[in-house]
């Protein structure tokens, strides 16, 4: 797939471990004689330029923001979806980092709402406290840029 074809300057993306951002440029750079056109992304959370080749942009794991009817499926399991009470911490860590790095806004809700739900019951210890923070900040970055969203829905997440 081409770059013209895979995203736009200006176009919302969520980047999987470091939440949503803006395709800002696509540019062209020679490194080893070698011209490669790259992405230029800006992160709304560390606010850091990204660059990713075009020619790799789908093995990034990179993608659009969710659009608002997807976002109805995900806001019902946040609220309704069973948490998987049986797990040890090292299971439950190991399945939620996996459900991170996938990028995908069900696993991302689904991380919060476990750990949410587990944080209501007794303290969290520091890992699950700073996995639960991270994964909700992605979250948030990618709900602040959904378009026609509302601040209701936003806060059903929190």
């Amino acid at each position: 797939m081409e770059a013209d074809d895979m995203f736009q300057i200006g176009d919302n993306i969520v980047y999987p471990m470091h939440g949503a951002g803006i395709i800002e440029a696509i540019e062209e750079k020679e490194f080893s004689d070698e011209k490669q056109q790259y992405y230029v992304i800006k992160m709304s959370i560390s606010h850091m330029k990204v660059m990713i080749p075009t020619r790799k942009i789908s093995g990034s794991r990179i993608r659009p923001v969710t659009d608002l009817l997807a976002l109805n499926n995900v806001m019902h399991v946040f609220q309704h979806g069973e948490s998987d009470q049986l797990l040890t911490w090292k299971e439950r860590h190991t399945i939620n980092t996996n459900k991170i790095k996938t990028g995908d806004i069900q696993d991302g809700a689904e991380v919060v709402r476990d750990l949410m739900r587990m944080k209501k019951e007794k303290a969290l210890n520091a890992s699950e406290k700073k996995m639960l923070d991270e994964a909700h900040e992605f979250l948030l970055s990618e709900l602040e840029v959904i378009e026609g969203i509302t601040e209701k829905q936003i806060k059903s997440f929190c």
